[in-house]
């Protein structure tokens, strides 16, 4: 055995060695790499420069060898070891001190020489000496007074009591104070930490026998309460303004909290309580408007006779658990809560909420819903109406479920639901939630399987069942004739459109136009219409020439009355799709005049420009097309164009001479034809 004890030490050096030890000696090591120290000991938080000790019986005699600049020192000392004045006074450096087993005494001044010192634990080993589980230390007055940058005290497994009243004296900017407390008096924990109430931002206190205080263990308090409850208002005198934390735990006793005081927190404070039946005094104060988080792990969490949540009015994460099913008194008051973000139900049986189906109103900012290990009856509209911001949804039950169709209606932000072990109901009211599950594509859906490969079980007489091949099998009927339909729907109305497409096409929209303003001028009759213009020329680019040297100036400049002619390269709006301009310009015109030329043929908005025009004809039934022939063009070519060649058989057009003074004659019918008719006055 110690052939195998001295290889084990040497294997160990030789490996940590180059990992980066500097120093060792009988007692202690000394680390320069954080990786060491997490190696070494997994219980020394790590330091640029930290030493670990063990077996500690003289603390100067001990730590002499030890350089002076460690920053993090974790001993683990004998039993019963007392700590003397100026123990540490060699490292001025350090930072965090760590001390494992139970002191016997903690002299003034002890700590004398560490001004840099921000963390101090203290903890009793109860699992090395599972006999004497409690360290008595008797801790003398003034033992902290010398650590004037000192945040974070920890005490575990020991005694308050045993200490003296004015042992955290001169603790004045401590934020972090923790223990876990035995054999302690519950106003010794008061009296002692009196005055640190104004710095404390954090504070947990953890008690495992606390019983009453007899007024000669702590003279500083006038009136020693002879009540099994905490008062918090005697506990702090005022509340610290910066706390962000405080834990309440009685375990699993009954518990009563007093308030006691008027004065309150920053707002922003997190409340845990851990007890059974837990009961608040004096609801209406400031206190409770401080509260943002709440986390209760209680059977019953009362104000009187009612439900104490509804008192956090400012309340934005609730998280009431049970450790077994509990029926909590009505709840109702939670939809008072309108400040409510996130809100965690865990072994609540909801079943015999008298009103379940209010509980949840007005909560219109809630974002996260999470019912773990719940009963739920079922899961309906009247439950998530106004939940129309909720974000998060977990859901697992500890009964059958039905999950009424329109439940998801309100959740208009619902993006992510996660079920476990869900069992529904084996009926096909409950048949659509499978097909939700499945092609949701809004909602990430996460499901943890019941069993192998059943992602969702439901119960019948026959037990369980898979939920999918259940639907499948007794309620596909619905579906199938479902299916049929839309499919038939949808094959009519591709047919549907592929035929508006071939007999319309790119026309549909002129149509629209054109039969709009039929309809305009049916509604408030003709003689009322009013036109921007008195003619739109339909022509080619080619012959612009010829409408800018003879038309414009023949039928704008000859009057009165003058002319309104519409030209595209002048008068059509820019930026407007060339169709719309189009039919635009026709509706607005009192005449159309195409100017026929090969060119006119070969042009492909020429030719959509003439279909247009005959739509109109067609629709309004008016004379309001005129064609004119600038060029001889023979028949043949004129048959290629359907729509133009019917044109030319029924409809009288005029030919451009090319005799001057037939040329007059021409703008002289023209001009006529086109010109607005006089309006008489009956």
């Amino acid at each position: 055995m110690e052939y195998n004890g001295l290889t084990t030490f040497w294997f160990l050096l030789v490996v940590l060695l180059p990992l980066g030890i500097s120093w060792m000696s009988e007692k202690c090591t000394v680390y320069d790499e954080v990786n060491v120290v997490y190696i070494a000991s997994h219980n020394c938080p790590m330091g640029n420069l930290t030493a670990d000790c063990f077996n500690v019986s003289d603390v100067k005699l001990d730590l002499a060898p030890l350089p002076p600049q460690i920053d993090s020192l974790c001993i683990v000392a004998r039993r019963g070891l007392v700590l003397p004045p100026k123990a540490f006074a060699q490292f001025s450096s350090l930072e965090r001190l760590y001390i494992k087993e139970c002191l016997a005494v903690i002299h003034p001044g002890a700590f004398t020489g560490l001004l840099n010192l921000r963390i101090l634990s203290f903890q009793e080993d109860k699992f090395v000496h599972p006999v004497q589980k409690c360290c008595s230390a008797s801790v003398r007055p003034n033992a902290f007074g010398q650590l004037p940058r000192l945040v974070n005290l920890f005490f575990y497994n020991y005694n308050m009591s045993t200490m003296s009243a004015g042992a955290f004296s001169g603790l004045k900017d401590l934020k972090d104070l923790s223990f876990h407390s035995c054999g302690t008096e519950l106003m010794d924990i008061a009296c002692r930490i009196a005055d640190l109430s104004q710095s404390l931002t954090s504070l947990y206190v953890g008690t495992n026998n606390t019983v009453i205080l007899r007024r000669k263990s702590c003279p500083c308090l006038d009136e020693a309460l002879m009540k099994a409850e905490i008062n918090l208002g005697l506990l702090f005198g005022r509340f610290p303004v910066n706390i962000t934390e405080l834990f309440i735990s009685s375990c699993s006793r009954p518990m009563r909290i007093v308030i006691g005081s008027e004065s309150s927190p920053k707002p922003g404070l997190s409340l845990h309580i851990y007890g059974q039946n837990v009961q608040f005094v004096d609801c209406e104060k400031p206190f409770f408007q401080s509260v943002v988080s709440l986390v209760a792990i209680v059977k019953q969490l009362l104000c009187g006779s009612d439900f104490a949540g509804k008192y956090f009015k400012f309340l934005e994460n609730f998280s009431l658990n049970s450790q077994v099913m509990t029926s909590f008194v009505d709840l109702v008051g939670l939809n008072t809560l309108v400040h409510l973000q996130k809100l965690k139900f865990t072994n609540i049986d909801l079943s015999d909420q008298p009103n379940l189906g209010i509980m949840l109103r007005n909560l219109t900012t809630l974002k996260l819903l999470d019912l773990e290990k719940c009963r739920v009856p079922s899961l309906m509209e009247d439950l998530t109406k106004d939940l129309r911001s909720l974000k998060y949804l977990s859901i697992s039950l500890n009964n059958d479920l039905n999950v009424i169709e329109n439940f998801a209606r309100p959740l208009v932000n619902l993006r992510y639901v996660y079920l476990y072990n869900m069992v529904l109901r084996c009926s096909c009211d409950n048949a659509w939630f499978d097909d939700w599950v499945k092609y949701q594509r809004q909602v990430y859906i996460l499901t943890r399987p019941y069993g192998k490969d059943i992602a969702i079980a439901c119960r019948s007489v026959n037990g369980i069942q898979n939920f999918a091949k259940y639907t499948e099998s007794s309620c596909s009927t619905n579906i199938e004739f479902l299916l049929f339909a839309s499919t038939s729907l949808w094959i009519l109305f591709f047919m549907f459109v592929v035929l508006v497409h071939n007999l319309a096409g790119e026309y549909l929209l002129s149509f629209i136009y054109i039969a709009r303003g039929w309809m305009e001028e049916a509604l408030r009759g003709s003689a009322n219409r009013r036109y921007k213009y008195d003619v739109f020329v339909s022509y080619s680019g080619m012959d612009e020439r010829w409408v800018t040297d003879e038309l414009l100036p023949n039928l704008e400049r000859r009057g009165p009355p003058f002319l309104r002619v519409c030209l595209h390269s002048r008068d059509f709006s820019l930026g407007v799709d060339i169709v719309e301009n189009i039919t635009e310009s026709l509706y607005r015109s009192r005449h159309t005049l195409c100017l026929l030329s090969r060119h006119y043929l070969r042009s492909k908005w020429c030719s959509l420009e003439m279909k247009l025009a005959t739509h109109r004809l067609l629709v309004e039934q008016r004379d309001v097309l005129i064609v004119v022939f600038l060029e001889k063009i023979s028949p043949k070519q004129i048959s290629a164009h359907h729509r133009l060649a019917r044109i030319v058989k029924w409809k009288t057009y005029i030919d451009w001479p090319e005799e001057p003074q037939q040329q007059m004659v021409f703008w002289d019918r023209l001009w006529a034809k086109l010109a607005p008719k006089p309006v008489q006055n009956n």
